[in-house]
């Protein structure tokens, strides 16, 4: 693998030294290592150890700074032929993220600390895959930053035991030498260092002979002169060290008899604490941030509540007492150092993300029409996941369509895209901040629309795949040419899938259902006095609201449902709670009241009862696709579109579809009178029915009307 890691800096502290091992790391083992960060003293650490180094100012945020690194840093990635940006701070993640867009290469993160909600803190949960260094930053990045948890990769620090070895063991009774208690870490507020100070002038009131370390630099000098200050007022100047920038960490905690992090913010991790255990130092700690994940109190360690001088000082004075109890808490927190937080173990975790991050594939389809046309993309979602057995496949979708598909086994996420926004632009802005978080690697569009190729961009993957249709299609970097839109629905799908390596053949559609819908449809039916073994025709007089011009008139229905009563059919008429209206008049016309379940099933139970239909009737609307889904019989109505580019037919399916002058217009409003409609007669659309109906009756093969009803969708 050749992995690019990109940092502010090389000064000193965690984050730079574990970015350090793990570059050599890679280095040993046969990958490729690329660190570019703003410089500092550790570079030559780097550069001894033949890992590349590039000095780029990462660090700076002005708008210029930022289009600068951009552009150098994408030149980096070529030229080292990079498979993969791991970021480990905002500014650094900000940029590497624009160049991973650009290069087309996969993206993550590391969190060390705890960030504000400002727009650069968000970037930080943009990577494909996000790492942690403890559960409280886990949990901040889910709670804070909306990252899911499937993104979410937990790797722990770690120490080298090869550098921090354990030390030899004190003799017990070593009473009159001098006691070492240290605290490493940088000068600043968070580290705790003024209740340090305090607790230590508790300390020295029973331990004279006590000497004190503060390890670490000092960002901000003026606290450092605060500290120094307080030192003196406590009368502590004569046995407090402040030693600075230190690169000898395992020689001072081989002379230390406590460790003390007494940390008063939420500590992200506690590097120190892992390397005072594996030298086999006792340690003290504040119950705070990710310290508890290292310290069970009173196994591996003492905790005591953060700004509490007195408690922190009674616990140091427990392990100076008791020296048996300080070394048994060393040597348990050595086993758990070695068992847990091993630099190696560190090392095999970090390997792993990224071979999952290069490896693994997160595939976004994007269809936010209407639920007929998301029903129509089954086939494709079958394909891409035969396609991609192991990828993580989600489906973006809009609201009223985000439950016909949640029981779909080929995808393992629903995205639901609501446009209730009052301006559209906000709802597409902030839907591309939700997906830009999923660190999706392909985009299928699906939807071929302006907001869909918007969405595709702005998400973030490398490859977004869809039609070249002219309408924001720029976004896309894979499109279909030149393809023919009257194809049939499911092909023209199909011409996108080929673009990014798949394949399809099977065009079946699919639908499932749940037992508590079975059971309420069934439920349903014998309220309304119908048995399992009655025959049940259904009828879907509506469609869209906004295509008045694909419904057949009300009162053909009517009549038909009164013609198969008769017949001792029973006629169930369907549809959405929006349907009512249109519907209502229906049922004064018949003289056979026909089952009424407009608005009275949700569309998954629909689902459920059409399966029960022996013969389904629907204009072009979302219930055909239903029935062609399950197999159901179908008869179906279409005037101002055409079958063709909109029905996926079951296997035995009749299509009316009376060509005129004008069709398919695709008009909503019909200027001769909806004539296309009207030429369908109630008679025609019978026999139809009968004829599905008579091979259940009389026995007859239903090989004979499979032939008819091809010959019906080819002649129309």
């Amino acid at each position: 693998m050749n992995i690019l890691q990109v940092l502010p800096g090389l000064k000193s502290g965690g984050v730079e030294r574990g970015t350090v091992d793990l570059a050599k790391h890679l280095k040993q083992h046969g990958h490729k290592a690329v660190v570019v960060s703003a410089g500092g003293p550790l570079v030559g650490d780097l550069t001894s150890a033949g890992v590349t180094h590039y000095v780029l100012p990462v660090h700076r945020k002005s708008p210029l700074s930022v289009f600068y690194s951009v552009r150098e840093l994408a030149k980096i990635v070529k030229l080292e032929n990079v498979e993969l940006i791991h970021a480990r701070s905002r500014v650094p993640a900000l940029i590497a993220f624009l160049v991973s867009r650009r290069a087309c290469v996969p993206f993550i993160t590391t969190c060390h600390g705890f960030y504000n909600r400002s727009f650069l803190s968000w970037v930080m949960g943009w990577g494909k895959l996000v790492i942690a260094a403890s559960h409280i930053i886990a949990q901040r990045m889910r709670d804070d930053f909306n990252v899911s948890h499937e993104k979410i990769r937990l790797i722990h620090r770690g120490v080298n035991l090869k550098e921090f070895r354990l030390r030899e063991k004190r003799p017990v009774d070593e009473r009159r030498r001098t006691v070492v208690i240290g605290l490493i870490g940088r000068i600043t507020p968070i580290k705790g260092h003024s209740l340090f100070l305090k607790a230590m002038a508790r300390v020295t009131r029973v331990f004279p002979n006590v000497k004190i370390q503060i390890i670490g630099d000092a960002p901000k000098p003026q606290y450092k002169e605060e500290l120094l200050a307080l030192t003196r007022s406590l009368g502590l100047s004569g046995v407090v060290e402040f030693l600075g920038t230190r690169y000898d960490i395992p020689e001072l905690l081989s002379q230390m008899d406590v460790l003390v992090a007494p940390s008063v913010g939420e500590e992200a991790f506690g590097r120190v604490v892992i390397e005072a255990g594996a030298c086999g130092v006792p340690v003290v700690c504040t119950r705070i941030g990710g310290l508890v994940d290292i310290i069970e109190d009173g196994k591996d360690g003492l905790l005591v509540p953060p700004n509490d001088p007195r408690q922190l000082a009674e616990a140091v004075l427990r392990l100076l007492k008791d020296p048996e109890l300080a070394q048994s808490l060393a040597d348990s927190l050595r086993r758990r150092v070695e068992r847990e937080f091993s630099l190696d173990l560190m090392f095999e975790k970090t390997l792993g993300v990224y071979q999952e991050a290069i490896s693994k594939v997160r595939i976004l389809v994007i269809k936010l029409s209407a639920v007929g046309d998301v029903i129509l993309i089954i086939p494709s979602l079958r394909a891409l996941r035969k396609k991609y057995p192991k990828a993580w496949i989600a489906v973006l979708v809009g609201r009223k369509s985000r439950k016909i598909i949640r029981n779909c086994p080929y995808i393992n996420d629903v995205i639901t895209y609501d446009e209730s926004e009052p301006v559209r632009f906000f709802s597409m802005l902030k839907m591309s901040t939700i997906l830009a978080r999923e660190g999706f690697d392909i985009v299928v569009d699906l939807q071929n629309n302006r907001a869909s190729h918007w969405l595709s961009y702005f998400c973030g993957a490398r490859v977004r795949a869809g039609h070249d249709n002219h309408k924001w299609s720029f976004f896309l970097n894979q499109k279909a040419k030149g393809v023919s839109a009257s194809l049939p629905p499911v092909e023209h799908q199909f011409q996108v899938l080929k673009l990014i390596g798949t394949d399809p053949l099977d065009k079946q559609l699919e639908l499932w259902t749940e037992k508590e819908e079975e059971g309420r449809i069934a439920r349903f039916l014998e309220s309304q006095w119908v048995s399992p073994s009655q025959t049940l025709v259904g009828i879907n007089p509506s469609s869209s609201l906004r295509w008045p011009t694909k419904q057949w008139p009300i009162e053909n229905f009517a009549k038909l449902a009164d013609e198969l009563a008769k017949h001792n059919v029973r006629v169930v008429v369907t549809g959405s709670a929006e349907d009512a209206a249109y519907t209502q008049p229906l049922f004064g016309m018949t003289k056979n009241k026909p089952i009424n379940a407009v608005g009275k099933t949700s569309i998954t139970e629909l689902v459920s009862l059409i399966k029960r239909c022996q013969v389904f009737v629907s204009s072009d609307s979302a219930p055909m696709h239903i029935a062609s889904s399950v197999g159901v019989p179908l008869i179906a109505i279409f005037g101002p579109t055409d079958p063709k580019r909109h029905l996926v037919p079951p296997p035995k399916a009749q299509v009316f579809w009376k060509e005129i002058q004008c069709s398919p217009c695709y008009l909503r409003s019909c200027p001769i009178g909806h004539l296309c409609m009207k030429k369908i007669t109630v008679q025609e659309v019978l026999d139809s029915i009968l004829y599905f109906l008579s091979p259940l009756r009389a026995g007859r093969a239903l090989e004979v009307f499979d032939e008819k009803t091809q010959h019906a969708l080819t002649d129309h």
